[in-house]
């Protein structure tokens, strides 16, 4: 359950606010200079109206004081532009400061949401929307901006503001400070309370559908060849209409609470206003204030209602992007499923056995395991075919091996060694993987080929491309290996598809190779340059293949067939047909009265 949904808002700003301020420690140096001179150049906004009533003061002096009355006009003048120019001055250097420190903040958070969002478990990947993701990280990156200005450019100047002027006020008429406390008190409490209390509910669920509209965009884009084939355009367009309606309903909401809210914030600063020139007319009255000190209280006042006035707005601001960081936030406390450990070191795989050591294994949510006591070898070199009804484990089996999920009981071991003590990219990049439905980069084809060796040369891209039977179709494209594919290698067909991931596999060059069978869904002569591929690929290495049409593990040295997590049969072809009233010859049989196209199993095995 995600963090700020279990805790409630308190904890929400609180926990947002502690992971701005981590980031900030980490440019202490540069923090400190930009509230200091923020400061410093906020303490003018506190001096200027003192100077002010000073002027006026030498204004209304008796004419035989003329040139005294000059002397402090002059003065005070003086002051007055010596406060303005270092206002600019610190003014200027407080806000180049938070440019290098938001962008820094926003770069750090991009690319940690990002690192951690790479190593979520394939669990927490198939229940998201990637727009969505996309959504939460980008929003919450701009709102880390507008948390950095709020912060340092306008909450804490506001703080200086309001302390200073209540210390001078105080000093000359104890109870002007008073009056300009209390008012102060009243208010900010009352902005804090509808911010947090009465807009951040609202704005938490408009953010919320923010985030879902982002991914049905995203997930009517993505798939947007299978709308096409289905003439579903209307049906797409009625969709994304509700969840805009919801959307516009929850956002409408929002609003209005903010609308509300500032209403009620202008009707408190008239009530101040009205208490402060009311406190001023009487201390005049009673002979406690000249016409300058008046000048001065109404000026400082006018200072403090500017800065009143923006406070609200400056905590609205704040509120907002506390909820804009939430996702974000919360993306960087879920758990990663699948860690290193942290002894953890890079796994060498030589001859490449694979074996599994009385694996016990349960998914998340299930009570019933699926596999139990389960004890496998696949000796090095060997070409082993994994077969068997949907559901019955075979896609688990090669997910254990690449540990994309950890073992409840027992060990899966590669050349002895237990891959839960591995790093997983060491592990990882040394198993290639080709699968039924191959995903490409929106990138070049080379790059595409390379993404297992990005160091290779294009002299091995091209061989790896030749072994794959890819290269001639690439020669024929107008820019070659630079093609761009399309998102998810759409451009090309799924025959190209195919082959440009087994040059991808033959490149990487790794010891162990799984295959999930693609060739069943493609027309004989690119299933004929596939298989042939396919054979080259197998050569020398450990290979396990996930078989769909039995046709196609006829050669391997042994098959195992899985049912309902346990392999209850193994053998040749050969040697398993000849079993009576055996499940593979049952599922071959099937099969071929079905003439042979028929799948078995699928990616969900």
């Amino acid at each position: 359950m995600p963090l700020f949904k279990r805790n409630g808002r308190a904890d929400a700003i609180r926990t947002v606010l502690a992971f701005t301020f981590r980031h900030w420690r980490r440019q202490r140096l540069r923090v400190a200079g930009i509230a200091g001179a923020i400061a410093l150049s906020t303490l003018a906004d506190v001096f200027m109206p003192f100077f002010a009533g000073r002027l006026v003061d030498a204004l209304t002096m008796l004419t035989g004081e003329r040139e005294a009355a000059r002397d402090a006009a002059l003065t005070a003048f003086a002051a007055m532009v010596a406060l303005g120019a270092a206002m600019v001055v610190m003014r200027h250097v407080a806000w180049s400061g938070v440019i290098p420190l938001s962008l820094r903040i926003m770069g750090d958070v991009g690319r940690d949401a990002f690192h951690r969002v790479q190593r979520f478990s394939t669990d927490w990947h198939a229940n998201s929307f990637a727009g969505s993701v996309v959504r939460k990280i980008t929003r919450g990156m701009w709102a880390l901006d507008t948390l950095d200005d709020t912060l340092l450019l306008a909450l804490w100047p506001s703080l200086v503001v309001l302390v200073g002027t209540m210390v001078m006020l105080a000093l000359h008429w104890p109870v002007m400070g008073l009056v300009i406390a209390l008012g102060t008190l009243v208010y900010v409490s009352m902005t804090v309370f509808f911010s947090t209390a009465y807009i951040a509910p609202a704005a938490r669920l408009s953010n919320a559908w923010d985030t879902r509209l982002g991914g049905t965009l995203a997930d009517a884009v993505s798939c947007n060849a299978v709308v096409k084939a289905f003439g579903a355009e209307p049906r797409e367009d009625e969709r994304l209409a509700a969840v805009v309606e919801k959307w516009s309903r929850r956002t409408r909401r929002t609003w209005t609470r903010h609308t509300r809210h500032s209403t009620a914030q202008l009707t408190v600063l008239l009530l101040i206003r009205s208490g402060v020139v009311a406190t001023a007319l009487w201390l005049w009255w009673v002979g406690q204030a000249t016409p300058g000190d008046v000048a001065y209280v109404l000026t400082t006042y006018f200072v403090v209602h500017g800065y009143l006035r923006d406070i609200g707005m400056h905590i609205n601001h704040l509120q907002r992007a506390v909820n804009e960081m939430e996702e974000l936030v919360d993306l960087h406390d879920e758990p990663l499923g699948v860690e290193d450990r942290p002894d953890a070191r890079p796994i060498r795989i030589g001859a490449g056995e694979v074996r599994f050591d009385d694996v016990t294994f349960l998914y998340g949510g299930h009570t019933t395991p699926l596999y139990r006591d389960l004890s496998v070898t696949i000796r090095a070199g060997e070409r082993v075919g994994l077969v068997g009804p949907s559901g019955s484990g075979k896609t688990t089996f090669v997910k254990l091996i690449q540990r994309l999920y950890d073992v409840t009981e027992g060990r899966v071991l590669i050349d002895g060694q237990d891959v839960a003590t591995a790093t997983q990219s060491s592990l990882r990049g040394q198993i290639a993987i080709v699968s039924q439905e191959p995903i490409l980069f929106h990138r070049s084809l080379a790059e595409n080929i390379a993404y297992g060796r990005p160091g290779a040369s294009m002299a091995e891209i091209e061989r790896a491309a030749r072994l794959a039977n890819a290269h001639d179709f690439i020669a024929r494209l107008p820019k070659g290996y630079a093609t761009l594919v399309g998102e998810r290698g759409v451009k090309l067909s799924g025959g190209e598809r195919q082959r440009v991931a087994l040059a991808r596999a033959f490149l990487a060059d790794a010891p162990i190779l799984i295959l999930d069978e693609a060739t069943s869904s493609l027309d004989s002569e690119s299933e004929a340059l596939i298989q042939e591929a396919m054979e080259r690929l197998m050569e020398g290495r450990t290979a396990i293949i996930i078989a769909h049409r039995l046709s196609t593990v006829r050669t391997l040295d042994r098959i195992l067939v899985f049912n309902h997590g346990r392999v209850v049969e193994e053998g040749t072809h050969a040697a398993l047909l000849y079993r009576p009233n055996g499940l593979y010859r049952r599922l071959f049989e099937q099969q071929a009265g079905a003439g042979g196209d028929r799948k078995v199993g699928n990616l969900n095995g």
